[in-house]
């Protein structure tokens, strides 16, 4: 089968197409063939530096993957051939809070990841797709859509007519733009693009900033929401953003903070003297990873996609994704 591998350090230029060989899937093990990959900004910082990362050359790249099952292996009943799967982010987190073990299952970073025609996955590291959605769509939940969920669901506790502050409009903060719309909830987002907000307002949002015209932005939010700030904060900005966030929170809100794009140095008095929630969020379980599924069978939501690549294009999709024009998610098929 044929796979992309990381094999060097020079970023992009690094990956590189290869042939290689796969086992029979062994024991609670499931053959996965793949038809689509989605690439999320953390793919990119792991093929631009692996290094800083621990990662060991070789390794497969991307934690987002679909398609359908080939083979299972001994022990295995939940899965049979043909049938429409994902990979979870994390194969040993299947319920409850996270753990280290669960953090060292993490594909394409301290596993192999599915950026590859097949790939041996386990049975408790996959879930069933909506039927409704494509493979290329299915590809876009196990990271994204599943922070997203989790931020607003299991952190944020979400509830019709709460007010959320989303930032930027890239994988996470369009899936949590759509999750809090069909909860009922008031969306505010942010973006550079005047052009990417009236895209968000068509999905539902109920205001938009330009954070580049209006630097400041944190001030409209709060007059946006009578001077009382938002219920609930997506945090996936850039360096700085943090402190406006805290400032456009509410007395007692929660700020979910994705913050692999987050920076800067932050005064923790704010937070204190506000009484906020500030939860790091990584992804989430593989029994949240089917409630979600369920909401999205449900509602027949269907997840946005900006562009997608070849297989034999996948460097170009993480090109996209440094240069940061997307709205919604890049996806690569196989």
């Amino acid at each position: 089968m044929q796979a992309w591998q990381i094999q060097s350090t020079e970023g992009i230029e690094g990956l590189t197409q290869t042939a290689l060989s796969l086992p029979d899937p062994g024991p609670g093990e499931v053959r996965v063939r793949l038809r689509a990959n989605s690439v999320n900004y953390r793919d990119l910082s792991v093929v631009s530096d692996p290094a800083a990362r621990g990662i060991a050359l070789p390794r497969i790249p991307n934690s987002d993957g679909a398609g359908e099952v080939l083979a299972v292996g001994m022990g295995v009943t939940d899965f049979a051939p043909g049938d429409r799967v994902a990979g979870c982010f994390f194969q040993n987190w299947i319920d409850g809070p996270c753990t280290a073990e669960a953090m060292a299952s993490a594909l394409g970073g301290e596993l192999d990841g599915v950026l590859a025609e097949e790939a041996n996955l386990k049975a408790g590291g996959l879930v069933k797709i909506p039927d409704h959605l494509s493979f290329a769509e299915a590809a876009t939940l196990p990271c994204a859509a599943l922070t997203a969920w989790r931020a607003l669901v299991e952190v944020g506790r979400l509830k019709a007519g709460d007010t959320v502050l989303l930032l930027g409009t890239g994988g996470v903060s369009i899936f949590a733009l759509q999750f809090a719309t069909l909860m009922g909830a008031r969306v505010i987002i942010t973006s550079s693009s005047d052009e990417k907000l009236a895209r968000a307002r068509e999905l539902g949002a109920w205001q938009a900033v330009n954070y580049r015209q209006t630097p400041d932005w944190e001030k409209p939010v709060l007059e946006m929401t009578g001077g009382r700030g938002v219920d609930l904060t997506v945090e996936v900005g850039g360096a700085g953003t943090l402190e406006k966030s805290i400032v456009a929170t509410r007395i007692a809100g929660t700020i979910a903070f994705i913050g692999v794009l987050a920076g800067g140095q932050v005064n923790p008095r704010p937070i204190m003297g506000k009484s906020l929630t500030l939860q790091g969020i990584y992804v989430g379980s593989r029994n949240l990873f089917r409630d979600m599924n369920r909401a999205i069978a449900a509602s027949g939501l269907r997840p946005v996609i900006d562009r997608t690549f070849a297989f034999e294009e996948a460097p170009q999709a993480y090109r996209a994704m440094k240069a940061a024009g997307h709205f919604g998610k890049l996806v690569i098929e196989i």
